[in-house]
């Protein structure tokens, strides 16, 4: 056990987070799983994940900093950080308030700025992978009717994992991205559940929380270990 790889899997309360934790727990990694509030699904993850289970918000530079002390004061070093945070709100840009606009900029980019500085240092003493969320359409740069400041948020943080595969290199780490599309699961937003939109993915139904997970784990493996600066596609084809 004290060999497995260390890893650790922000936004891990609910959804693809909990489902990515879980997956990379069962394949023998010793998982950190992280939540923000303070909750029922709180007090479920550290019954699951006991003292790898920790509370941080990824906004405060102090929580992130934190929280990578934490995993290393506990097991050592950090072979794999995986960070599925990024809230959504979706709606035409005309409707968008300036508040959601910041708070989707911030969740989604500014956390990552914020968590990958806190986790580059152990993520270079073990040559190790980082991962990040995106969503379906990011390469094209496409108009969106209900979603630009969302995508718009998630082409950010593209840039910003090319420029980190490009800088680490050398380090022998990885940073890549992985890009759900319809996936339904019991904390996805409304429009994930929309039947006119599963209907129109070109394989014919949403993805499954396996699906990603399974993604997330090849990412994190020695089998990725040229793999570095890509944006994975896990979306049957939407958004093509």
């Amino acid at each position: 056990m004290s060999d497995s790889p260390v890893t650790l899997v922000t936004g891990s309360a609910r959804g693809i987070g909990l489902a990515v934790a879980r997956s990379l727990r069962e394949r023998g990694d010793r998982v950190h799983a992280v939540y923000r509030t303070e909750n029922e699904r709180a007090v479920a993850l550290r019954d699951e994940f006991g003292e790898r289970a920790h509370r941080a918000d990824l906004l405060v530079p102090d929580d992130a900093d934190r929280l990578a002390a934490e995993v290393l004061a506990l097991d050592g070093r950090l072979d794999h950080a995986v960070h599925a945070v990024g809230e959504y709100v979706s709606g035409p840009l005309a409707e968008l308030s300036h508040a959601d606009f910041q708070r989707m900029w911030a969740s989604n980019a500014e956390s990552s700025f914020l968590f990958f500085n806190a986790v580059r240092a152990p993520l270079r003493d073990a040559g190790g992978r980082a991962v990040f969320f995106g969503c379906s359409g990011l390469n094209g740069l496409r108009g969106r009717r209900e979603t630009a400041a969302y995508a718009a948020a998630k082409s950010a943080l593209l840039v910003l994992v090319r420029g980190w595969a490009i800088e680490e290199a050398a380090h022998g780490v990885t940073v890549n991205m992985i890009s759900p599309g319809v996936i339904p699961h019991d904390a996805a937003h409304v429009d994930t559940l929309d039947a006119d939109r599963q209907a129109r993915i070109p394989l014919g139904e949403p993805g499954r929380l396996e699906d990603v997970a399974q993604a997330v784990s090849w990412l994190c493996s020695r089998a990725a270990s040229h793999t570095t600066g890509t944006d994975l596609l896990v979306s049957g084809g939407w958004m093509l």
